[in-house]
């Protein structure tokens, strides 16, 4: 019976050490998985930003985006919705 206890409580032992390097593990890659993600989403904004105009920062829209805006409130509204005017707000 002794024997029995002890190798029991060894296989326990063990397998608790497993569970929680196992689990370490799993957290540990999580957050270099994650840290790494946002260093390369941040880079990517940055990158988008610099080699895209802002359409926000112009004073009138454009006509295509006039377009998509009526053709959303459109479709959105089931032709009921008319734009009426159209402004930036800050």
């Amino acid at each position: 019976m002794t024997q029995d206890l002890h190798t029991a409580i060894n296989i326990l032992i063990v397998g608790m050490i497993t569970v929680f390097i196992v689990l370490s593990l799993v957290v540990l890659t999580g957050r270099l998985l994650i840290t790494i993600v946002n260093r390369w989403a941040d880079k990517q904004a940055r990158l988008q930003k610099e080699s895209s105009p802002n359409i926000f920062e112009r004073p009138d829209p454009l006509p295509s985006h006039i377009a998509a805006i009526v053709a959303a409130v459109d479709v959105v509204t089931q032709g009921r919705g008319h734009i009426t005017n159209i402004r930036r707000d800050k």
